[in-house]
């Protein structure tokens, strides 16, 4: 997988079977001349169950999650997959958890991929989450949980809203493999 450094929508991702189609990719990105194509964010392809997961983190829990389906392996909703509510697991939570807390908590949406050997595995962990397919099926006001936790930040600092102890933000390394299970 070759892939923009910044992007949305599933746009300008680029699946490669072969070195004649990576050579022909970066030989295209070259030529475009930004530096923004002269950035390879090169990453493995995951065989998927024709969708993944977008789940949404707020602070120190996963309110809400979404299943992207599609034939294409691009399963984002702005390119034509559709969503339908994705029941928040233990499993789910805990990784979705961990990993926003890895990336300094807030306010995130994680794409995870469902892998038949490794279970759940974090793709990318989004500080500009879109969420307008993902109201609707999990029934949760996502707007509504992002002001009330920036209020609990205004209010409280940014270590209680996240459910963080101590005056220090978390810094340690976190295993997001760690319990996981297939």
């Amino acid at each position: 997988m070759l892939k923009p450094t910044v992007g949305s929508w599933g746009r300008l991702l680029s699946k490669v079977n072969d070195r004649d189609a990576a050579e022909a990719i970066l030989e295209h990105k070259e030529t475009l001349g930004s530096y923004h194509h002269s950035i390879f964010y090169i990453q493995e392809y995951v065989k998927k169950p024709g969708r993944d997961i977008r789940a949404f983190q707020v602070g120190p829990e996963t309110i809400c999650a979404i299943y992207r389906t599609s034939p294409n392996w691009i399963t984002n909703t702005a390119r034509g997959g559709s969503s339908s509510n994705c029941p928040i697991t233990p499993e789910l939570a805990d990784i979705c958890t961990r990993a926003a807390r890895a990336c300094g908590g807030g306010v995130v949406a994680l794409d995870l991929f469902e892998d038949p050997d490794r279970g759940l595995l974090v793709n990318e962990v989004n500080y500009t989450m879109e969420f307008r397919n993902s109201i609707a099926p999990t029934n949760v006001n996502i707007p509504d949980r992002m002001v009330d936790f920036c209020l609990d930040v205004a209010a409280h600092g940014w270590n209680a809203a996240n459910s963080w102890k101590g005056d220090q933000p978390h810094l340690a390394a976190i295993s997001l493999a760690e319990g996981a299970s297939a």
